[in-house]
């Protein structure tokens, strides 16, 4: 029998660990119970330790929707980048960075939902 984790090596040097489909099937019921009490750690399924699908909590994909369909904020972002990375000159501070696409740093943000109870 397979194990139902896979530890699964990403292009950026990150790791995650899939579950099988089938045990992901099984523990849907206890992550909902997660999900409701507070947690928001997603679960990565798929077969062969590839990872395939995501669950994660509905505010959060609210929140990831709204931000990849801000089509204007993107483009923009996506221009500032793409000139940044063509342009050879030495990299600028972050602060510069976050003014130019327009995120202010100071900014209070509620990450609630992703830190775990106490």
């Amino acid at each position: 029998m397979d194990h139902p984790e896979t530890e699964h090596l990403l292009p950026n040097g990150d790791r995650v660990w899939v579950i099988a489909t089938s045990e992901a099937a099984r523990l849907l019921p206890n992550l909902l119970r997660l999900f409701r009490s507070g947690e928001s750690e997603p679960m990565v399924f798929g077969d062969a330790g590839q990872p395939e699908g995501v669950v994660i909590p509905w505010a959060l994909w609210q929140r990831l929707d709204a931000l990849a369909t801000d089509e204007d904020g993107f483009k923009h972002m996506y221009d500032t980048a793409r000139q940044r990375l063509a342009d050879p000159q030495p990299s600028i501070p972050l602060e510069e960075a976050a003014a130019e696409i327009g995120w202010d740093l100071d900014e209070e943000v509620d990450d609630s939902e992703f830190r775990k109870p106490r």
